[in-house]
């Protein structure tokens, strides 16, 4: 069985992923886990990659 996170919240039951998001929505922040930004880097990176031409869909 693998070792616990040592980034777990201390309920015992975090997954968190390589971006050092946990399944709950908590975010590995260097130090501790913390309630996500919203400024988050990862967003920023997302809304300069999303394609404005792309289809959306019809209403």
């Amino acid at each position: 069985m693998k070792a616990p996170d040592k980034r777990c919240c201390g309920s015992g039951v975090c997954i968190i992923n390589d971006a050092g998001e946990c399944w709950c929505g908590q975010v590995w922040d260097g130090e501790k886990m913390t309630a996500p930004s919203f400024n988050s880097q990862r967003n920023a990176n997302q809304n300069q990659t999303e394609d404005p031409t792309a289809l959306k869909p019809e209403k």
